[in-house]
């Protein structure tokens, strides 16, 4: 069952409008479903705007912040709940043990990492859990086109475009996440999506 959402964003406060109105529509929207909302931490860009959203509607948000970070000069709503990690691969792990799903919004190369790594574990079968990236405005068309060069020059199996969903809008991002199953035979988890024979 999924309760918890995992939002991987942008913390920049200098990108277009639209992007903050999908970030604001996402809050809203996962308040509504019920679902709680785990993300990086900052008041900031994107982050700042899902999660002052979601909390000002009764979600439940828990935000991760490194410890360096967090002792900067960046600023954070103290009125949500925070874990305070030692560095940054701490608290992917954190929000990846927190969360039942995972959203890329458009992003630089944190979330381009914090996705990349959330396919990775489970292409190799360590969760099992729905990832989906929110399209918006198209931003993530060349990077659908650089997977497709994976496949064809075989640095990764066809099939690997399975492991994540391509969502037009926030509804098309919920509806998959709400619907997902995963594969029911786990032991052919690595067959289906590696080069690996049996």
């Amino acid at each position: 069952m999924i309760k918890n959402i995992c939002v991987y964003c942008s913390s920049g406060d200098f990108i277009d409008q639209q992007y903050f109105e999908a970030a604001k529509e996402l809050g809203e929207k996962l308040a509504q479903n019920n679902y709680g909302l785990v993300y990086g931490g900052s008041s900031l860009g994107l982050m700042g705007e899902i999660a002052n959203t979601a909390f000002n509607l009764g979600a439940k948000v828990l935000g991760v912040v490194p410890e360096k970070i967090y002792n900067s000069k960046i600023k954070f709503n103290k009125k949500i709940e925070l874990i305070i990690t030692k560095d940054m691969r701490e608290r992917k792990m954190t929000m990846e043990l927190n969360a039942d799903a995972f959203i890329a919004m458009p992003g630089g190369f944190g979330t381009l990492e914090e996705i990349s790594e959330i396919i990775v574990a489970k292409q190799l079968g360590y969760h099992y859990k729905p990832i989906v990236f929110l399209n918006i405005n198209n931003f993530y068309e060349k990077l659908f086109e650089f997977f497709e060069n994976f496949y064809k020059e075989k640095f990764a199996h066809g099939n690997c475009c399975e492991l994540f969903y391509k969502a037009k809008d926030v509804d098309d991002a919920l509806n998959y996440i709400k619907n997902y199953t995963i594969i029911e035979d786990k032991d052919k988890w690595l067959e289906k999506f590696s080069f690996i024979k049996q």
